[in-house]
């Protein structure tokens, strides 16, 4: 084949976002820290199908045109870090593609080497050992390979053999990979989609499988039935676990499902395959039952959400009408009720659900801009991995909405700099005041291991808690009162002025005085604020001022 045609190019999108959602957890494992919030494969499988869902709407079947709509596509299905430069390559693919019928070797290798100049120049300050290399490397490879007339099937093998070799290159690349023994995750990714191009090309047909197929069955029963539920069991929480070597005898399905029916949990869905077990649940205390769960294994994915504030109940209530002009808008983007409420009580117009664990795309963003009906637009993301995709939706509304991204990172940082804003200042004061608020906040957090590791010579057991200083693993120890003491004294100095400590939905009341009482004793000179956040995930936030 010296040539692929629409319906070749169209078929090699498919199968790429079929073969990277049918291994995302596998993707998701790869996160470095041992924390439950490994989402890049969620969120790659995320933005590629979202483009991948457009190409198969469109009717042209000219490569050129197929290009330009898998990358909008991207664009606007962008979530995390991961997603966003995902999209950026197939940008550039797109714009070396444009106007074209058909593609050769030659011009898909001119393609993708655009590809990968386009998102190195989306990226501040590029990180080698990560999908940025892996696209460079194998693009340029395998464009020094090409020639004129080769066949598609020749140039396509070498370009993923490329792209193979350099992932496995990246733990040489990046210390922290070699560390804890694993390949960069959003290059996996990336060798994924690659992968399933290849398949498509020689004519391989891979079928999507269901990951969620436990989930999908009860919904569409629940449908069928017409009924609905109407008591609050809290949140819904699914996770895949791998079972640890020597401990599958330990575990037993109804031994299990009796210690999750006692945290209290209901509607609990347990299915095994060898050593790979999936579960469902709800209870109000999602960290107990990820806790039981640890005790036999690791996680390859995990999944809470709240069922009585979905994102598209969200959408349907708040985003249906706009809100009456205004000149300068606040949006965060924050998960837990108490941090929301804290937000809109600070001046913030509308906050998107999301966080470590569940990144909203580029499109959400989009549309919560828009609801506000404001000419300016102050956007906080909250989290390092979705400050790209904040940018993106700048980017987007470029012209027609003015969008300023104050990068926040955490949680604390957000609501400081929500603290700062003036209604009755100018722009500039405001995004002038609140950047300097963020940059004057450190961050600590305290969370619960997935696995054993060793990170920079911190010993890691899972089902221990971890105190982190600044995205940092200071300490791994049992209780995560102690793990909060731990974090406190890597935060708090003598210039310390105010303490921020928000409880997650986790944290007792006993556990939520006991950490009052510790800061009073220890902290006296410091001003002491306390937060009941809600949040998933993280036992504590501290924001240290």
């Amino acid at each position: 084949m010296k040539f692929i045609d629409g319906k070749m190019f169209r078929a090699m999108i498919v199968t790429g976002a079929t073969l990277l959602h049918n291994n995302h957890p596998e993707v998701d494992a790869l996160n470095v820290f041992p924390v439950p919030d490994g989402d890049t494969g969620t969120n790659m499988s995320l933005t590629f199908t979202s483009g991948a869902n457009e190409v198969e709407r469109l009717e042209s079947d000219a490569v050129g045109d197929i290009a330009k709509t898998l990358s909008k596509g991207l664009l606007m299905g962008a979530r995390g870090n991961s997603g966003v430069i995902l999209s950026q390559i197939f940008r550039g693919v797109a714009k070396s593609l444009k106007g074209k019928e058909t593609a050769s070797s030659s011009d898909l290798a001119a393609a993708f080497l655009q590809g990968s100049k386009v998102a190195y120049r989306a990226v501040m300050k590029p990180t080698e050992g990560t999908i940025l290399t892996v696209i460079r490397e194998s693009s340029e490879a395998a464009s020094a390979y090409v020639t004129e007339d080769m066949e598609i099937e020749d140039y396509f093998s070498y370009f993923v053999k490329a792209a193979s070799e350099s992932l496995d290159r990246t733990p040489e690349l990046l210390p922290v990979l070699k560390e804890v023994g694993v390949v960069d995750s959003g290059g996996a990714g990336l060798v994924l989609v690659l992968t399933g191009f290849m398949s498509a090309i020689v004519g391989e047909k891979i079928e999507r499988v269901d990951v969620n197929a436990e989930k999908a069955k009860e919904e569409a029963a629940e449908k069928a039935a017409g009924t609905v539920e109407k008591k609050d069991y809290g949140y819904r929480i699914e996770f895949m676990l791998k079972v640890e070597e020597g401990k599958e005898k330990a575990f037993n399905v109804e031994n299990f499902q009796n210690e999750l029916t006692r945290i209290p949990g209901e509607r609990i869905t347990i299915v095994q395959d060898e050593d790979i077990v999936r579960c469902k649940l709800y209870s109000k205390k999602p960290g107990h039952a990820l806790n039981i769960a640890q005790r036999f294994g690791e996680f390859l994915s995990v999944d809470i959400e709240n069922p009585q504030v979905k994102d598209e109940d969200v959408k349907k209530v708040d985003l249906e009408e706009k809100a009456p002009p205004k000149d300068v808008g606040v949006i965060a983007v924050a998960a837990g009720d108490g941090i929301k409420d804290q937000f809109l009580s600070l001046h913030c117009d509308y906050v998107v659900a999301g966080g470590q664990t569940m990144n909203p795309a580029t499109e959400d963003l989009v549309a919560a801009i828009r609801k506000i009906n404001a000419k300016h637009v102050i956007v906080l993301p909250n989290n390092g991995n979705i400050v790209m995709t904040a940018q993106t939706a700048a980017s987007v509304l470029e012209g027609e909405i003015d969008v300023i991204v104050i990068p926040t990172k955490s949680i604390p940082q957000g609501l400081s700099a929500c603290i700062m804003f003036n209604p009755e200042a100018s722009l500039e004061e405001n995004v002038g005041e609140m950047t300097e608020a963020m940059q004057n906040v450190k961050t600590g957090q305290v969370t619960f291991a997935v696995r054993d590791t060793n990170i920079d010579g911190i010993e890691v057991h899972a089902n221990e808690y971890m105190a982190l200083v600044n995205k940092e693993i200071k300490a791994c120890v049992p209780g995560k009162m102690d793990a909060l003491k731990k974090s406190l004294e890597g935060l708090v100095d003598d210039d310390s002025e105010i303490i921020t400590l928000i409880c997650g939905q986790d944290v007792t009341k006993e556990e939520k005085e006991e950490a009052q009482t510790y800061i009073a004793e220890h902290f006296a000179d410091c001003e002491c604020e306390v937060i009941d956040g809600k949040q998933p995930v993280y036992s504590f936030i501290i924001g240290v001022e």
